[in-house]
């Protein structure tokens, strides 16, 4: 399916999505995208969701490399990013990348649902509109 972003402008916030098989390619292209979209908007946070992947055929040697570019989200010492992934395979992936990423991504968090993430940010009702 691919993967789509929405904004809340009240709260400042990116939602990216991600749908289907993601792949080390798949999952490139969402990284650039993230960068264009949290630069454009200027969110204060990111949400980036997981959950509706439904198989994960990312190698660990792109996570290890993913980890160690420059992160997608602007001003990661000040700027939360949130990964929600609820699968053991693919938090595993996750807690590797944060870790290797550490560095350079210190409020970087994984939870399990997007309520966990509004939740970590303080938000209570969040109003997301599609960005194209």
């Amino acid at each position: 399916m691919g993967f789509w972003f929405e904004f809340d402008p009240v709260n400042n916030i990116l939602l990216g999505r991600f749908a289907g098989r993601l792949t080390d390619e798949l999952l490139a292209d969402y990284y650039l995208a993230v960068r264009k979209n949290s630069t454009a908007t200027d969110a204060r946070a990111g949400i980036f969701d997981l959950s509706h992947v439904t198989e994960v055929a990312v190698s660990t040697e792109y996570i290890r490399n993913l980890a160690n570019q420059r992160p997608a989200m602007p001003n990661t010492f000040t700027r939360p990013s949130i990964l929600v992934v609820p699968t053991l395979l693919g938090s595993g992936l996750a807690r590797m990348f944060q870790i290797a990423g550490a560095p350079t991504r210190p409020l970087l968090q994984i939870v399990q649902t997007v309520d966990e993430a509004f939740t970590a940010l303080g938000v209570q009702s969040p109003h997301f509109e599609p960005l194209e």
